[in-house]
């Protein structure tokens, strides 16, 4: 994935030049974008749904901790909203799309948005558009929500059968494995989609357009950097344990998330670490693949700093109301995410489709393609240390911390223990990567 990373900063310079080159020629590369983003749609709903079902119903925490989940649900709201409005104020602040004022043309980006529908954001609308028409239909819906809504029956369901599930989460679970290896696949025409995407932006728009991303880029990076030290790191502090600390324990998963661009290569060695920290296995179990998918906070600090980037590119005035309104809405669309690479492009492009507000063209997603993939490191190493003080956090109020033992692993970074994954499986904890 490392020499992966190094073709996409090719591709992209190679697009960049192409653009500022042929800008006529580089204007119709938009399609090898989308082909891209298509693709990773294709793994989006299988990969939400098998994650969330195997990492509820196979460790039966929906039929035992009623207050556990009650906690953590409350805790994951918490935090997106914070981060949603730490992006809605970055945004507003330092402006980054401000001078483009770029006309969207719908027919630039139609393979984006040729499955967007009208949608009505009335209350009792919005509630309906939860449950999918048939069960099929949540996975070619390009809804991710309803997904979500799917995968918790199903958890439920086979929460109640117990033992006699086994089988078929297993099943499940192999085939969770079968999506993430199809998804390392599909990112190997990342940079195809990197070229198109910047050939395109620079080609149609002009060379003017880099200075714009290369300070979206910069500005999510430092966003996500405060809401690590200034936000984790006083909710770590009010749980009685140092951010920096845990960040260095956890030091060599964050490695592997920046090289591959995805907090779910790393998500059985989080679970483990976090129980060697003293976090009781059914703390474990439940909070961290509940978090993959309701505690995104790098991909909600993305939305709301992406969609106003988007605003501000196309020349639109976002009022007051229109910005509480979507930070509102992606309270929820947020949920439908995903932590693997190019999950937060699909859930800013879903939401921007449902929330359907002119001031925000979902037309604009195309001049985020081609630098996606760097702001996709930040997202996904914030998520994967906000999941790890969230878990730590929650246990500690469900009287589930071994406190005695995270301070020693925290203080000396104790590594060789082993323990069991909640699969069964025994696995040892070291300081290689």
């Amino acid at each position: 994935m490392r020499r992966l990373y190094v073709w996409v900063l090719t591709a992209i310079a190679l697009g960049a030049v192409f653009g500022l080159a042929f800008p006529k020629q580089a204007a119709g590369s938009k399609w090898l974008a989308d082909l891209f983003l298509d693709l990773v749609k294709v793994v989006t709903a299988p990969t939400i749904f098998l994650t969330v079902v195997v990492g509820i119903a196979g460790l039966g925490s929906l039929a035992k901790a009623g207050g556990l989940a009650a906690r953590a649900i409350g805790y994951f709201m918490a935090m997106t909203a914070v981060a949603l409005l730490l992006g809605l104020i970055v945004g507003n602040v330092l402006r980054p799309g401000d001078g483009l004022d770029i006309a969207a043309d719908p027919n630039l980006a139609a393979t984006t948005i040729k499955s967007a529908e009208a949608t009505s954001t009335s209350i009792s609308d919005f509630i309906l558009g939860l449950v999918p028409s048939s069960f099929v239909g949540a996975f070619t819906g390009g809804q991710p929500i309803q997904v979500l809504v799917i995968a918790v029956l199903v958890a439920t369901a086979l929460s109640g059968l117990g033992q006699r599930a086994a089988p078929v989460v297993r099943a499940l679970e192999t085939l969770a494995q079968l999506m993430f290896q199809l998804i390392k696949v599909i990112m190997y025409v990342a940079p195809i989609g990197a070229f198109g995407g910047i050939a395109y932006t620079v080609g149609a728009f002009g060379g003017r357009v880099l200075g714009n991303l290369a300070l979206l880029v910069v500005t999510f990076w430092v966003t996500c950097i405060v809401f690590v030290v200034v936000i984790l790191g006083a909710v770590a502090k009010f749980a009685g344990f140092n951010i920096f600390r845990m960040i260095r324990y956890l030091s060599d998963e964050i490695l592997i998330v920046v090289g591959t661009s995805s907090s779910e290569t790393v998500l059985p060695r989080l679970m483990t670490k976090l129980e060697n920290a003293g976090v009781s296995r059914s703390v474990v179990g439940m909070v961290v693949p509940a978090g993959y998918s309701f505690n995104l906070d790098g991909i909600c600090v993305y939305l709301t700093l992406g969609a106003l980037f988007i605003a501000q590119a196309t020349g639109h005035a976002v009022s007051v109301p229109t910005q509480i309104g979507m930070v509102a809405f992606m309270l929820i669309s947020s949920k439908g995410a995903a932590g693997v690479t190019g999950a937060g492009l699909i859930t800013l492009t879903a939401s921007l489709q449902a929330f359907n507000n002119p001031a925000i063209p979902v037309v604009g997603i195309a001049l985020l393609v081609g630098v996606d993939r760097f702001m996709s490191e930040a997202r996904s190493t914030i998520n994967v240390i906000s999941n790890g003080v969230a878990t730590l956090v929650i246990a500690r109020w469900q009287g589930a911390l071994d406190r005695d033992r995270l301070r020693e692993v925290l203080t000396h970074r104790r590594a060789g223990e082993t323990t069991r994954l909640p699969s069964g499986a025994v696995s040892t904890v070291t300081d290689a990567a």
